[in-house]
């Protein structure tokens, strides 16, 4: 496994552009985001998301979400009208996750199987954006939680000794605050708050 020291604040482009080559491999990182560290890998990476689906415990009713750099991405990805993308834009860059009705362009394995949608996040972290526009595409993005554990890791140094040997990569930034993203689904008519977590969104979902 590949350890990068990124300055959280201002990364280095070196660094990143090393961080980004482990993605265009087709390989699983764990870097930060606005909220706490999470897996990452490219859209279409199938060993690196099998990967991740084990270290996870997943099944194929979990919800993945996009990381986007801005809205501008989110049309290849989702189904958005006039009203939502309004209320997105006035709700983007935060740590809130944005349940979509997925479209054609969602690899299968990606959107929920029954619900057909996509989860879609625009970070406000340094990092995370400087990895975007390094890729530029969206990042396949998936909280780190580890099952068996009702927390999540927020020290770089415990994530390396715990799962080092199952991961590609790791952008270690330094110990982060850890919340989790607020959830709010937007395929009905009324926006709804699936999981309150960071950000607040009453004025979305009033």
């Amino acid at each position: 496994m590949q350890v990068l020291y990124i300055h959280p604040d201002n990364p280095q482009p070196r660094l990143i552009e090393q961080a980004a080559d482990l993605l265009r491999k087709d390989l699983l990182i764990i870097y930060p985001t606005d909220t706490s560290y999470a897996f990452g890998c490219r859209l279409g990476a199938k060993d690196a998301l099998e990967k991740l689906k084990q270290i996870r415990e997943l099944d194929d009713k979990h919800q993945f979400t996009l990381l986007c750099r801005d809205l501008s991405e989110i049309a290849n990805y989702a189904s958005v009208d006039n009203v939502q993308f309004k209320q997105l834009k006035a709700h983007t860059p935060a740590p809130i996750t944005f349940i979509l009705n997925a479209t054609k362009d969602v690899p299968k394995k990606l959107a929920h199987a029954k619900k057909k949608t996509i989860g879609i996040r625009v970070p406000s972290n340094p990092i995370a954006q400087a990895l975007l526009e390094a890729m530029d595409e969206p990042i396949l993005t998936s909280s780190l939680i580890l099952p068996n554990r009702d927390d999540i890791i927020d020290d770089p140094f415990e994530i390396e000794e715990l799962l080092g040997n199952q991961i590609d990569g790791l952008i270690n930034a330094g110990v982060k605050t850890t919340k989790l993203t607020t959830i709010v689904d937007m395929t009905s008519s009324q926006p709804e708050v699936i999981r309150q977590g960071a950000a607040n969104v009453d004025s979305l979902v009033l």
